[in-house]
């Protein structure tokens, strides 16, 4: 196609395409129900504190601490139970000297109650039980307001909720919730060698894995895609299907025809349509080829047809553009320290991303690789859950090197990206 290509730093290319995010989606209001997956526009606070009054902490008896002050073996307290308090009951009366209630875990703290003793820590007599050790004040006591007090700002802006989030969502009444709309995403497969999933195989052809793949993707982050299918080859035809997409889409991603081939027809597609090619190659391997565009406030992602460097293309670059157009605030793939559990001596000229698998050990996190992990590897993402991120311009890696990984399928991520490469 002649098209020229000059490779950009992995660490430059993301910083382009997060620029070049210009669009900001509008908020929208959905109930609680519907509130997975989504980013908050609107910061979470303490509608009261939590919890809303003093409360057992364990099953046991609710006394006055004092009362148990001279409690010894030789000296035991006897301590009359005068009722019991079950979660979401209240007392019926104040505590007098060498009183208690039985109180159940969550129970609200009766009056004059300063402390719970638990139930091994006593004797049980015919009305009441007796103690051969005083009772702290405080003891076994869950305190009004420890975990949030009023008026607290507990989750900020832009952050996506999980099923943490929401349980916070509910304790605190919001039945419903201000998030981002989600944008509108088109996915394109291309190549005139591709087979639908259901179909048999047929001699030179292969079936369609990146575009429900993508879809898996988009899905992770709540988003429904919006499938178009299968591009054939023919130039004309694969344009006009691009311009449908960009029609109803804020994002359009294709896979495949991004490379140098006769029938890569995506730099050229771009060109027709008077995008704005951010990059055409990266220093990275698998996805080089990784090709990202702008027209207007839409981003076109050309992604590789190779399943491995598709996958992480997207988790790359689609995904962070994706979040900042919701208001996320910690768009990029969160990553930590591991030691290496096998060598991996090759030299890499560009950034090398393997598809691994890491456990936490004795040692602490440890990763090895996920299995075949060549661009076109389809079992290694299958089975990894992170990918080791090895830099441009690095030697090979021994067995017990410290190395970076970026970890997968977390729902929330990092608001920086400073990984080397």
């Amino acid at each position: 196609m002649g098209f020229y290509r000059e490779p950009m730093n992995v660490n430059e290319a993301i910083q382009k395409v997060i620029d070049h995010t210009t669009l900001r989606l509008p908020a929208k209001t959905v109930s609680l129900e519907h509130a997975y997956g989504r980013i908050l526009k609107e910061p979470i606070k303490a509608k009261h504190d939590v919890p809303p009054f003093n409360r057992s902490a364990y099953d046991g008896y609710a006394l006055r601490a004092e009362d148990t002050n001279d409690a010894t073996t030789s000296n035991q307290i006897i301590i009359k139970v005068i009722g019991t308090i079950g979660a979401g009951h209240v007392p019926e009366r104040p505590l007098q000297k060498n009183e208690a209630y039985r109180i159940m875990t969550g129970a609200i703290l009766p009056n004059d109650a300063n402390a719970v003793v638990m139930l091994e820590h006593t004797e049980e007599m015919t009305d009441g039980f007796a103690l051969k050790r005083p009772v702290k004040m405080g003891d076994c006591l869950s305190f009004q307001g420890e975990d949030a007090k009023e008026g607290d700002q507990l989750i900020p802006t832009g952050t996506m909720i999980h099923p943490g989030t929401v349980a916070l969502l509910a304790t605190f009444g919001y039945a419903e919730v201000k998030v981002a709309n989600a944008p509108k995403v088109s996915v394109i497969a291309t190549g005139t060698e591709l087979l639908s999933v259901s179909e048999p195989l047929q001699p030179g052809k292969i079936r369609n894995s990146n575009g429900p793949m993508i879809q898996a993707q988009l899905k992770r982050l709540g988003i429904k895609a919006n499938m178009l299918g299968i591009m054939a080859d023919d130039l004309d035809r694969a344009t006009a299907l691009v311009e449908k997409a960009l029609q109803k889409s804020d994002v359009v991603i294709t896979t495949g025809g991004v490379s140098v081939g006769d029938f890569d027809y995506i730099p050229a597609i771009y060109e027709r349509l008077g995008a704005k090619v951010l990059f055409n190659k990266v220093k990275m391997r698998p996805g080089s080829v990784t090709t990202v565009a702008q027209l207007g406030d839409q981003m076109l992602f050309g992604l590789s047809g190779n399943p491995s460097a598709c996958f992480i293309g997207f988790e790359l670059f689609a995904r962070p553009s994706i979040l900042t157009m919701m208001g996320g605030s910690s768009p990029y793939l969160p990553y930590m320290k591991a030691t290496l559990g096998e060598d991996f001596p090759q030299k890499n000229n560009f950034a090398k991303f393997i598809r691994a698998v890491w456990n936490m050990t004795d040692r602490g996190p440890v990763v090895v690789s996920a299995g075949f992990n060549a661009s076109s590897a389809v079992s290694s993402i299958a089975r990894g859950n992170c990918l080791i991120a090895f830099p441009s311009e690095s030697e090979g890696y021994a067995k017990g090197a410290e190395v970076t990984i970026l970890l997968l399928g977390g729902e929330q991520g990092v608001g920086t990206w400073e990984v080397r490469l």
